[in-house]
């Protein structure tokens, strides 16, 4: 579903989409009914930038639903690893937050 999103976006902002620039390296449990440490366990060296791939300075990850964060604050550790300077993310929804 985020790239359905991201193509449109990209287009009517003037900016490059990429859906090829990382790679999952292993599978992850679903994140449902782990704790904050657990999730950061859970995706942490799950993701890698595709070998050969150049990023530039600044790197918009876009989800459809934000829900803890985690694996896109994953994903934005991975990118600024591999040069990016600044990586936003971007989502359409916010899950409600439990316990709330």
């Amino acid at each position: 579903m985020p790239w359905e999103l991201a193509q449109p976006l990209a287009r009517e902002l003037g900016i490059a989409c990429r859906h090829d620039v990382l790679q999952r390296l292993r599978h992850t449990d679903a994140q449902t009914g782990l704790d904050a440490v657990q999730r950061r366990r859970n995706v942490r060296n799950a993701f890698a930038v595709r070998e050969g791939v150049a990023l530039p300075d600044h790197v918009a990850v876009l989800d459809d639903v934000f829900t803890t964060g985690t694996t896109l604050a994953e994903c934005a550790r991975v990118l600024k690893k591999a040069g990016a300077s600044r990586v936003d993310v971007w989502a359409l929804a916010r899950a409600p937050m439990s316990g709330r």
